[in-house]
């Protein structure tokens, strides 16, 4: 690295790339060369080279025009900035070969056969041909910078919409990698929670037909139709990790409703009183769901940590939000030398609660109570603002 490279870069400020200003300075400068040229001419010259300067301000939307307008101008005097800007204009905004050519061999003879035509024009010598290779060149010159610019700005566009294309197919690749880690993490959860479920399924049935114990055979019984269902929304859940999206001719389960958390509420098997109250208006599906969702968390942490307490389930309506709570009391001191059965838990339950609660717009908070229980509570909004 250069003592130069390790100097801070200096830009330009805004007012220097100004489009207006960018539009005006050729008008400037050309009339600057106007004013210079025609000091001791006729009226009619300077306001044709007036007129050749102010018409760049009309260069990119009317380039040949404004190219044709220059010209007498640069005829009658001796003008150079109007022509060459209109010539570079002309090429940068038309670069057809069919206008470019035509249009900068005009100004080019304009600018050879100088008014007034004197004998020494047409005559054979060394000033005549440098003079018509100058002439050449003030036309020839804009005209390839022009071109030139022409290209680098295709160019860029270019450029960036390959880097727009690369940037979209790395997303595509990142999806497909995605989709396809998703269907074999699908796979394996299929093949190793549906055999588990499975299994409780099979031996809850067989305990319902062999047990002589109502009350064991009730229970049984509700086992067995909780691994069905379990094993149902499985498959399902399977199925939209597998494919990214539900598949149009398999419909998802009904989605869990306010409606649903009396049976939620009986058969966790927690001694709960529940108080439903959500009002008469119709809440949107998405805050139904997960109100259903935040109790049916709650009471699933309540049966791993404190099944045999108090559990009061509150459901109502606040003005236009869902207020939810569900609270558990001090779980009953375990007798001298028994263990608690330890569940699995991950800690993502709350986690996901929360965020669902805030993408809807609501809170949801959840910590122990003074009395020694543990208490959750969400707040969600009939609608986002």
């Amino acid at each position: 690295m250069t003592a130069a490279d390790q100097l801070p870069s200096r830009r330009l400020p805004a007012w220097c790339t100004a489009p207006w200003l960018m539009l005006l300075l050729p008008t400037l400068y050309s009339l600057m060369d106007a004013a210079l040229v025609a000091r001791d001419a006729p009226w009619w010259q300077v306001a044709l080279s007036v007129l050749a300067a102010v018409t760049l301000l009309w260069r990119r939307r009317f380039p040949v025009l404004v190219l044709l307008l220059t010209m007498p101008g640069s005829y009658v005097a001796d003008i150079w900035l109007a022509p060459i800007t209109a010539v570079y204009t002309l090429a940068a905004e038309r670069p057809n070969p069919r206008l470019v050519v035509p249009l900068g061999t005009l100004f080019t003879l304009v600018e050879f056969f100088h008014w007034p035509i004197s004998d020494q024009t047409v005559w054979l010598s060394r000033d005549t041909a440098l003079y018509a290779i100058q002439s050449i060149m003030l036309a020839a010159g804009p005209a390839a910078t022009g071109l030139l610019a022409r290209t680098r700005r295709e160019l860029a566009t270019r450029v960036e919409e390959l880097t727009r294309g690369q940037e979209r197919e790395s997303r595509l690749l990142a999806e497909r990698v995605l989709i396809s880690e998703r269907g074999r993490l699908a796979r394996e959860m299929h093949d190793v929670v549906s055999h588990q479920v499975s299994l409780i399924s099979i031996q809850a049935g067989a305990l319902q037909v062999s047990t002589a114990d109502p009350a064991a055979a009730a229970t049984a019984r509700t086992i067995r139709e909780l691994s069905v269902r379990t094993l149902d929304e499985l498959r399902q859940m399977v199925g939209v990790l597998r494919t990214g999206d539900p598949r149009p001719n398999t419909p998802l389960a009904p989605q869990p409703r306010l409606a649903d958390l009396p049976r939620l509420i009986e058969e966790s098997g927690l001694a709960a009183d529940a108080e439903l109250a959500p009002g008469e208006r119709p809440w949107p599906e998405a805050v139904e769901r997960a109100a259903y969702r935040t109790v049916q968390e709650a009471l699933t942490n309540i049966t791993k940590y404190a099944p045999a307490a108090a559990v009061h389930v509150k459901v109502r309506a606040k003005g236009r939000r869902l207020r939810v709570e569900v609270r558990n009391d001090p779980p009953p001191v375990r007798p001298a030398g028994a263990q608690a059965l330890a569940l699995p838990g991950g800690g993502h339950g709350l986690v996901g609660l929360r965020e669902r609660a805030q993408l809807l717009g609501g809170t949801l908070t959840a910590g122990p109570t003074q009395e020694g229980g543990f208490e959750v509570r969400a707040e969600l909004p009939a609608s986002r603002a």
